[in-house]
């Protein structure tokens, strides 16, 4: 396999992942922007420890994943009904 050991720093801790070569750059760019809106919060809202703001940027993250996992089967079962219309039309035509 083509994989590759990097380290990423999240919260001024270092984690050396071992990935796949070509998910290199996402994973440099997730932890960088991991990173900054660790900061944003930091520098808006009062906190005890970082795991404080860790947990933050870990909800935002998970809100939005569920958000756009409901937007895409919401999508996708349009999209099978619009298929199964023109199916419809096409097998009456023929």
């Amino acid at each position: 396999m083509n994989e590759l050991t990097i380290t990423v720093i999240i919260a001024d801790r270092s984690y050396k992942l071992t990935i796949p070569k070509e998910k290199e750059e996402a994973v440099r760019n997730a932890s960088k922007v991991i990173d900054n809106q660790l900061n944003e919060y930091a520098s808006n809202y009062q906190y005890k420890d970082k795991q404080d703001l860790l947990a933050m940027v870990a909800l935002q993250y998970a809100t939005t994943a569920v958000e756009l996992e409901t937007q895409i089967s919401f999508h996708n079962h349009d999209l099978i009904d619009k298929l199964a219309e023109i199916d419809r039309i096409i097998t009456e035509q023929l």
